[in-house]
């Protein structure tokens, strides 16, 4: 009964409060309402934060046959963070895809032992959550990143692109794909574009424009572009199963997923410039991600990642065998 009220209550709320703004141009997908617009979507993140803090998935209106996924394994929904998750960290990033009835979060999660970044997607089809894809990096991965990460809220991440200063959906993410074109087997060429200030924080830490880093990160004192041209991740053999479920035109963001493989077998490589690197990965490994690209006037300004190590050459659970 519960679950009934609260799902009548969101659609009245939706309908009343968030209706789509006249002159719209969205048209509303097969399964989502007309009246479920962003702030609707967010209701629907919001409602899904408060269970997730609660302990409590019987509060949401679930769709038949909904999927739930935790670092890209299929579980039921209660089991892993649900029975682990202390509280909700103040780092709130969100998105919305009106157009596909999707929304989408970055965020803190505390749980039994560790402080984490998370990244959550969820589709919303007739007023119920059908998906839950969520990444947690928690802190016991490894790596040069923050055991309690600290995130700091971005503006540039939340404001809205001028309308003059906008791409379509298709251009946003052909500029996401270019992205890892680039990143694959880099050799200095760039297959998107790049604004000059462009900046990149994965799991918590800010990989550009950070001297502090060097020591571990070769590059980590230039910006997105300029590490790029100088082929420093040349050990990412492969970024494959691409997928990017949202789109936020509005926002100029775009949430991208996939798979980073690293074959190990590359031991030394010179830069671009002729500096000579010793590849960190030098044993077969994956990284799956879930990463945000902000765009406008068709260069990526920032992004935000979060990733987890997963068996090498793992496959995703949304992606049809």
């Amino acid at each position: 009964m519960r679950k009934i009220l609260w799902h009548v209550g969101v659609c009245l709320a939706a309908a009343v409060f968030f209706a789509p703004h006249a002159g719209s141009s969205n048209a509303a997908p097969q399964g989502l309402p007309r009246d479920c617009d962003r702030q609707c979507l967010y209701g629907f993140l919001d409602a899904y934060l408060a269970a997730l803090k609660a302990r409590d998935p019987s509060r949401l209106p679930l769709a038949k046959g909904f999927r739930y996924s935790e670092n890209n394994v299929m579980m039921a929904i209660g089991d892993g963070v649900w029975g682990t998750i202390t509280g909700l960290g103040d780092y709130d990033l969100r998105m919305a895809d009106t157009v596909d009835g999707q929304v989408g979060f970055y965020g803190i999660v505390e749980e039994t032992t560790s402080t984490s970044v998370f990244a959550l997607r969820l589709k919303v089809v007739d007023h119920q959550v059908a998906e839950a894809e969520t990444i947690i990096r928690r802190s016991e991965g490894g790596g040069p990143f923050p055991s309690k990460p600290v995130m700091v809220n971005k503006p540039i991440l939340n404001e809205m692109v001028p309308p003059e200063d906008r791409r379509p959906r298709e251009r946003m993410i052909a500029l996401v794909d270019g992205y890892f074109s680039t990143l694959e087997l880099n050799d200095g060429t760039l297959f998107t574009q790049f604004d000059d200030n462009c900046n990149r924080i994965e799991n918590g830490l800010q990989t550009t424009h950070n001297p502090d880093l060097v020591k571990i990160i070769p590059v980590a004192n230039l910006g997105c572009a300029q590490q790029f041209r100088l082929g420093n991740y040349r050990y990412d053999d492969r970024v494959r199963d691409r997928r990017f479920p949202l789109v936020d035109e509005e926002r100029g963001l775009v949430m991208a997923a996939g798979f980073i493989d690293h074959a190990g077998r590359l031991k030394n490589f010179l830069l671009t410039d002729g500096t000579p690197i010793q590849s960190p990965m030098r044993t077969p490994s994956t990284l799956c991600l879930l990463e945000l690209f902000k765009i406008r006037d068709g260069k990526i300004q920032q992004i935000e990642a979060v990733f987890i190590g997963v068996p090498y050459n793992m496959r995703s659970p949304w992606i049809p065998n």
